[in-house]
C-alpha cells in the first residue's frame, strides 16, 4: 500500500475516532503528497524515496517549530508540533541510535579514505544516501565532524 493510501485510511479512523491532532498531522501530510504529484515532471505515483523525502522535511518542520516554540515559552504549541511529529514519526523508518550511526559512519569513513576534517565532504554524499531517513542530516554532519577531528 502506497504511502498516500496509508494516509487516506488513517484520516479516516482519526475522524472516527475524533483524534484532532492526528487528523491535522494527516492532512499535513497528504497535503505534501498531493502537492509533490502535481509539480510540474511529476511521475503519477511518488517514488518511496520522494515519499521519504516528505516525510522527513515535515518531520523537520515540525522539529524546528517545536525549538521555536519552547525557546519562545509557548507551550500549547509546542504541544500540538509534538503530537504531531509522533504521527509523522510512525511513517519514517526506525531512526538510528547514536552507537549504529557511529558504526555505520565508521565504516563510510574507512571505504571512502577520509582522514581529516578537509575530507568530510567525502563522507556526507554516502552518509545521507545511506541513512536517509533513518537519521538527521545535522546529527549526522555533527558525528561526521567529530569521528574525522579525532583522526586528524
Amino acid at each position: 500500500m502506497s504511502l498516500k493510501h496509508q494516509i487516506d485510511e488513517d484520516i479516516k479512523t482519526a475522524m472516527r475516532n475524533k483524534e484532532k491532532d492526528q487528523l491535522r498531522a494527516l492532512r499535513a501530510l497528504k497535503s505534501m503528497i498531493l502537492l509533490a504529484e502535481t509539480e510540474k515532471g511529476a511521475q503519477e505515483d511518488l517514488l518511496p524515496e520522494t515519499e521519504l523525502k516528505l516525510l522527513t522535511k515535515a518531520a523537520n518542520q515540525r522539529r524546528e517549530s517545536l525549538a521555536v516554540f519552547r525557546e519562545q515559552g509557548r507551550e500549547d504549541l509546542a504541544e500540538k508540533e509534538e503530537a504531531e511529529l509522533a504521527v509523522i514519526e510512525k511513517y519514517l523508518p526506525k531512526q538510528l541510535s547514536e552507537d549504529e550511526m557511529r558504526a555505520e559512519l565508521e565504516k563510510i569513513i574507512s571505504q571512502t579514505g577520509a582522514s581529516s576534517p578537509q575530507d568530510m565532504g567525502k563522507v556526507m554524499g554516502p552518509a545521507t544516501k545511506s541513512m536517509a531517513g533513518r537519521a538527521d542530516g545535522k546529527a549526522i554532519s555533527a558525528m561526521v565532524k567529530s569521528l574525522l577531528g579525532e583522526q586528524g
